[in-house]
């Protein structure tokens, strides 16, 4: 990690704020536990990504151990601009993660949108909607002691059932100077339902402060539907991006040259095999036959992987 950070350092880091008052509709990658990693956030940025999240890292850990700071957290001079997430539940322990990713990173993230029962049950998470204090709290902690104003502090909520508490939240929020604000259009119960993006619009409409929309968004035509339907500043994607990490360049499909991209790109990073097969079933889902995707997905070594590439697709 510190090898490649040292480089960052030198830098001009850019500022996720330029691009929310670029006029654009700003694409982002969302935070995706195992899969938002430097390589993978390297793969997008070649493919219009705008802005990238890392995974969801708990602030207590972080700041606890070296090993967790040094398994979690990579980034290196190209990896701009890039939100670190957080999961917090004390305003002090967030402060101290933030000033550890501060001088690498372009912005924190709260997650306050995490419906995971594990992530609930620790104080993470979607519960942090129902506690606008704390989250107004953790803002203010870390935009007053983290002494670079183009720092962004950012948060990534769920949507309460009664629209008008997290309305309160939202605004709670942006008087605390959070800079922007992910909505994702589900309630914290809500899996696989439709997502209301009515009630994005109406988030949108009650800020002044940028409004992400979230959720079920797999290919650049409903990113520009989701925009024309909110309003909203940026549009974020995870599983999208997943199936297809070229989605932002308007490709419906994942085209033969980002599957070379990636993996070129893992071999560089040294991506573990499991991540780097995991990636390649997600990019192949579309374009593979069912026999196929039986004989690829049962693949166990690097070389076998690249084997089957280049005997199938000249990769």
């Amino acid at each position: 990690m510190i090898g490649d950070i040292v480089e960052t350092k030198k830098c001009q880091l850019k500022d996720p704020m330029d691009l929310f008052n670029s006029g654009q509709v700003v694409k982002i990658c969302a935070p995706m536990v195992r899969y938002s990693k430097l390589a993978f956030r390297t793969l997008v940025r070649k493919y219009s990504c705008d802005l990238c999240y890392t995974p969801m890292i708990v602030a207590a850990d972080f700041v606890r151990s070296a090993k967790a700071r040094d398994s979690e957290f990579t980034t290196n001079k190209g990896d701009h601009p890039l939100i670190v997430q957080f999961a917090a539940k004390e305003a002090q322990v967030l402060c101290d993660a933030a000033r550890i990713v501060c001088p690498f990173a372009d912005g924190i993230d709260i997650n306050c949108g995490c419906p995971q029962r594990w992530a609930m049950a620790e104080g993470y998470g979607a519960c942090l909607i129902n506690k606008p204090e704390l989250v107004r709290d953790m803002v203010r902690h870390v935009r007053n002691q983290i002494n670079n104003p183009r720092f962004s502090v950012s948060i990534k909520i769920r949507i309460h059932e009664d629209l008008k508490r997290t309305i309160d939240l939202c605004q709670k929020a942006e008087a605390t100077g959070v800079s922007w604000i992910t909505v994702h259009g589900r309630s914290v119960e809500e899996r696989h339902q439709p997502v209301h993006y009515d009630a994005i619009k109406i988030i949108k409409q009650s800020m002044s402060i940028p409004i992400v929309a979230n959720g079920d968004i797999k290919t650049l035509k409903d990113a520009e539907n989701v925009h024309h339907l909110t309003g909203a500043d940026g549009i974020m994607v995870a599983r999208g991006l997943l199936a297809n990490p070229a989605m932002f360049a308007g490709y419906e499909e994942t085209p033969l040259k980002c599957i070379q991209d990636w993996v070129d790109i893992a071999l560089e990073h040294g991506t573990p095999f499991t991540c780097f097969h995991h990636h390649l079933m997600y990019m192949m889902e579309r374009i593979t036959s069912k026999q196929e995707k039986k004989v690829f997905n049962i693949l166990s070594s690097t070389s076998a992987v690249l084997d089957y590439l280049n005997e199938h697709y000249g990769v």
